[in-house]
């Protein structure tokens, strides 16, 4: 079966091996999520990939400070942000893109799917009619194959869905951003227990990614510090994890994958902050509306998860 959206990838790696896109990460320990501030060294246009609000769950309150260092790199470095790329509705932290938007323009974009993860959560936080499960609150929406310019950078857009129903990766030049699909190789693959995830499309999902060319950089959205491990890490390669990925290297079967996937989940707690993280990124990042009495508030469903 052909894959059309891959195979532009595939082109597009190989073309980019000058002219490669310059990479900053930020890494939020708290929610052991990696942001990335992507750019094209001869426009200075840019993209901010999957940012992050901080959130103290004990009190309800937000600041700033991960997204204000990613403010302070983009003005340092004169750069014009175009993007503001969520891989998918993150169940892990609050999403900065509105904040970083109003600082500094940029579309807030994620996958056409996120429409699917809308109707279901929506009715597990019994959002009012003015929550839109369409993808509207979004000012773009990718499909698988999508492609669009960071400056002069091409991107290719691929559906990977698995973990959530609406995950995609970024193929910026020669390197993808593969939100929660993949971790590093020591350890492993993403969840997929969540409403709406699949662990058998996760496996498709994963060995797609795969298929790109063997020194496709590769840039994670979470290091969790494995055993045996001192050191955050987020950059690897295609080679490197199809040699060596615990849960997908190459001669991991789907049903191999699939059985240890599932099993694995079942031990799994859910994560800390899933339940204002969802309501607030199926949003857009925007928060739900004030009620009467003009305060903002997260719902906590009991019982739900």
């Amino acid at each position: 079966m052909s894959d059309s959206a891959l195979a532009t990838a595939c082109a597009q790696v190989r073309a980019a091996q000058s002219g490669a896109p310059v990479i900053k990460a930020f890494f939020d320990e708290p929610t052991f999520t990696v942001s990335y501030v992507v750019h094209d060294p001869e426009t200075h246009r840019a993209a901010v990939v999957d940012s992050v609000l901080d959130y103290d769950p004990a009190s309800g309150r937000t600041s700033r400070a991960s997204a204000d260092a990613i403010l302070a790199y983009v003005k340092d470095k004169a750069l014009g942000v175009d993007w503001l790329l969520e891989t998918h509705a993150h169940a892990d932290h609050l999403s900065a893109a509105p904040y970083l938007q109003k600082e500094l323009g940029g579309k807030i974009a994620i996958g056409e799917h996120i429409a699917t993860v809308q109707q279901v959560f929506g009715a597990v936080f019994n959002a009012g009619p003015e929550f839109r499960r369409d993808g509207s609150d979004f000012d773009a929406l990718f499909a698988d194959g999508d492609t669009f310019k960071i400056g002069n950078l091409d991107v290719t857009v691929l559906h990977v869905p698995g973990h959530t129903p609406a995950c995609i990766a970024y193929v910026i030049g020669d390197a993808a951003f593969v939100g929660d699909t993949m971790f590093m190789p020591d350890y492993g693959t993403a969840r997929a227990d969540f409403p709406g995830g699949d662990a058998r499309r996760l496996y498709q999902s994963a060995r797609r990614l795969l298929s790109l060319p063997p020194d496709t950089r590769l840039f994670m959205c979470h290091d969790y510090l494995p055993e045996g491990r001192t050191n955050y890490v987020w950059e690897t390669t295609v080679e490197a994890e199809r040699k060596a990925n615990i849960h997908i290297h190459d001669g991991i079967s789907e049903d191999e994958f699939v059985a240890m996937r599932e099993a694995r989940d079942k031990t799994l707690a859910m994560p800390r902050l899933i339940l204002p993280s969802v309501q607030v990124n199926m949003r857009a990042g925007h928060m739900p509306p004030p009620e009467g009495n003009g305060m903002t508030y997260l719902k906590i469903p009991v019982d739900a998860l």
